[in-house]
């Protein structure tokens, strides 16, 4: 390309992406007919660019930095300061490397066992219940399974808890106001639970993943403090919880494509991969991920300084077509070998782009994929429910969104 190939839009664009939402980046890349374009967001110059180039142009190289590239509203409700998405360079490799060894082969299997026992032990409740919405429900199932994964003490009471502060820290992150500062509100309740955690686990020793954490050590040979320890421990829990949204989603892709559930049912596990893996690309999860460059940068013959923001359209990606034929089609085998998954990890990109050591991908995705294979053989395997009459509309411009019901079960019966 020629330089100054990346079109700028006018003015400040932040009324557009309100009014748009996730689809503000889409709805641009095709009106302006290219992967990449320059706006005002909030006052602040960032480049947005999406598909597959995109995605390597942001994951590869360490070219960028997350630090300083989440608002405060947002890095207060989720990843808060002294994060892993805090640090750079050896820093942020070597705090990674700990999300990786917890969340490797066994500890996942571990953990998608606990979520199969606590689903079972929910069932009897959901059965004697006129209604149930999924989206709660599984909330406070996956909150009880990571925190028993991770030997974590848990009674009725705190795990209602836990839960309450899970979903208003990730409802709150999306928000401006009353909602975002109840999310904070009560992540602050959670971290001086973490906290006393981390702090009884140094006077009386600990176990389990508090035990990982007070092991490890960071690059520059130091422990973690108290307060970054149950910060990270935080960001092991909450994200199991935050799967739950894709769980919803996967309801509503059963109930909208019921000949899916059917081959499910009946015992099918060729497609189940690809089922969970189109869920994972149509459902809209965080619009964009963020990043300021560590140097100055070129990339189709433009110049990026130092700190120069760009966002990665997440959205945007998932329903490119030229990465995606008829991308706004749910078809699971898609991802079978020599679909656009032959592109590279890349093409994909619902939980960051990049390596899981050294990009900007989520060390938790294998996790969710398997969290959420099992969770669909769990809605069609081990239970039967109808889905009455209400209102499974997406709200485009709500961050992160749901189905406005939440996706509500009746007659459930165990199977």
């Amino acid at each position: 390309m020629t330089a100054a190939a990346i079109p700028r839009l006018r003015g400040d664009s932040t009324i557009g992406f309100l009014a748009d939402g996730y689809a503000f980046g889409a709805r641009r890349f095709e009106r302006l007919g290219s992967d990449a374009f320059r706006a005002r967001l909030g006052g602040m110059p960032a480049t947005l660019v999406r598909g597959v180039d995109g995605a390597r142009f942001f994951a590869e190289g360490e070219r960028f930095t997350r630090v300083g590239a989440l608002p405060p509203s947002v890095l207060h409700s989720l990843q808060d300061v002294g994060s892993v998405q805090q640090l750079s360079g050896a820093a942020h490799h070597a705090r990674k490397g700990l999300f990786l060894d917890v969340l490797d082969e066994p500890g996942r299997a571990r953990l998608v066992e606990a979520l199969r026992e606590d689903w079972g032990a929910a069932l009897p409740t959901w059965q004697a219940s006129d209604t149930v919405q999924l989206h709660r429900a599984v909330a406070g199932v996956l909150t009880r399974a990571v925190c028993r994964w991770a030997d974590l003490p848990l009674n009725q009471r705190t795990a209602r808890a836990r839960t309450i502060e899970f979903l208003a820290m990730l409802d709150g992150a999306g928000g401006f106001g009353p909602r975002n500062w109840w999310g904070r509100w009560r992540r602050r309740r959670t971290e001086r639970w973490a906290r006393g955690l981390i702090r009884d686990g140094r006077r009386r020793g600990a176990h389990g993943v508090v035990a990982r954490l007070l092991d490890h050590r960071d690059a520059d040979g130091s422990g973690l403090s108290d307060e970054v320890a149950a910060i990270e421990l935080i960001n092991l829990l909450r994200p199991t919880v935050a799967a739950g949204r894709f769980v919803v989603f996967a309801a509503l892709a059963l109930h909208r494509h019921p000949e899916w559930a059917e081959r499910f049912r009946a015992g099918e596990e060729r497609h189940l991969r690809g089922f969970v893996q189109e869920v994972r690309r149509t459902a809209p999860f965080f619009p964009l991920v963020a990043g300021r460059a560590v140097r100055e940068l070129e990339w189709r013959g433009e110049r990026f300084a130092p700190g120069e923001m760009v966002a990665l359209d997440i959205f945007a990606t998932h329903r490119d077509p030229a990465v995606w034929s008829d991308p706004l089609a749910f078809r699971p085998e898609r991802h079978e070998a020599g679909g656009p998954a032959a592109r590279g990890a890349d093409a994909l990109i619902a939980q960051g782009a990049g390596d899981y050591a050294t990009g900007h991908r989520c060390p938790g995705e294998p996790l969710t994929i398997e969290l959420l294979e099992e969770t669909v053989r769990l809605l069609t395997r081990r239970m039967t429910y109808d889905v009455p009459p209400q209102d499974l509309g997406v709200d485009l411009r709500r961050f992160p969104t749901l189905p406005r019901s939440g996706f509500v079960m009746s007659r459930v019966r165990i199977t």
